[in-house]
């Protein structure tokens, strides 16, 4: 009897000791409110989206999520601090395409996206919209198409700047599609947009935030949308990928939520439950799409595997189009 009480006390210290860390930290969490890190100003996708993700989270987890704005760098400052934060569940990011798969393609930063950063779940796609002035006479994408092929470098094409994903969307549709035409960089969406609008460039692919208001005042004319399934947000506009020529083209602007690397797994794994179960609901897709992002819940593995996809994709384009900042 004293012989199987010191094996059974050593197999219960022997599994406590595998659980480690994680395993308390998981069974006691969360005993304090959370804070969620918006790399972004206030207002834009990636914040409106995430405080979305963080009142659902909140109500899920009984605890005040907690969001705080940390901009600054495109979005690398307020990541890498969540890529520095304790991996207890406590600090989460609101993580999207431009610092996690664009910026660590065109500079140095001090994250490793696929080392430092846990993927909890993608959230939502923002989607991209090809624009024209109304003025541009071919009737659909295959007109379209055939009349930049008409004229290689004669017509030209805006971004919201040089390596934005704007940018790199544009250049994937050009390369996909087989056409020439000369980058005209922008600051900003507005100015990219409002030369379009006057003819002083040919096209634009922006966000649907940004096209679609301009699209339904026909100021601009939309002839096709980035993602392969199209959006609820540019009802009548058909998806790039419908074109042959195009097809399995599904490029945009993703916003999920992230967590340190060696954060424990049953803490990922309730975070994006808590996601998964309320991301359907029909108030939060509402409010998703009041924001132009098109709701699109994908789960941790899901989103590991897009990022991947998408780096790669993504780095295709720099390369081959000798991409830089200055």
């Amino acid at each position: 009897m004293h012989r199987r009480r010191i094996l059974s006390a050593a197999l219960v210290g022997t599994t406590s000791a595998a659980l480690g860390t994680g395993g308390v930290l998981a069974q006691t969490y969360p005993s304090r409110p959370l804070k969620m890190i918006v790399p972004w100003p206030p207002g834009q996708a990636t914040d409106l989206a995430g405080r979305v993700a963080a009142q659902e989270i909140s109500k899920g987890l009984g605890v005040p999520v907690i969001v705080e704005n940390k901009a600054g760098a495109g979005g690398t400052i307020g990541t890498d601090t969540v890529a520095k934060a304790a991996a207890d569940g406590y600090t989460i990011l609101a993580a999207s395409s431009g610092p996690m798969s664009i910026a660590p393609l065109l500079q140095k930063v001090p994250y490793d996206p696929m080392k430092d950063l846990a993927p909890v779940a993608m959230i939502g796609m923002s989607p991209y919209v090809l624009v024209t002035s109304p003025a541009v006479p071919a009737k659909d994408l295959r007109e379209f198409i055939a009349l930049l092929k008409s004229a290689p470098g004669k017509y030209s094409f805006g971004s919201s700047g040089t390596g934005a994903t704007a940018h790199l969307i544009a250049e994937a549709f050009n390369a996909a599609a087989g056409v020439q035409a000369l980058h005209v960089p922008y600051k900003g969406s507005v100015a990219a947009l409002t030369d379009v609008m006057s003819g002083q460039i040919t096209y634009c692919i922006e966000t649907a935030a940004s096209t679609m208001p301009l699209v339904k005042s026909a100021k601009l004319k939309a002839y096709g949308v980035s993602l392969e399934k199209g959006s609820t947000m540019t009802q009548g506009v058909m998806p790039f990928a419908k074109l042959p020529e195009l097809s399995g083209f599904d490029l945009g602007a993703w916003l999920g939520v992230m967590v340190p690397a060696n954060t424990p797994v049953a803490i990922i794994e309730r975070l994006a439950g808590i996601l998964e179960r309320s991301m359907p609901s029909e108030a939060v897709k509402q409010t998703m799409t009041t924001i132009s992002v098109e709701p699109d819940f994908r789960s941790a593995a899901e989103l590991t595997t897009y990022l991947r996809t998408v780096s790669t994709r993504f780095a295709d384009v720099i390369r081959r189009n000798n991409i830089k900042l200055s």
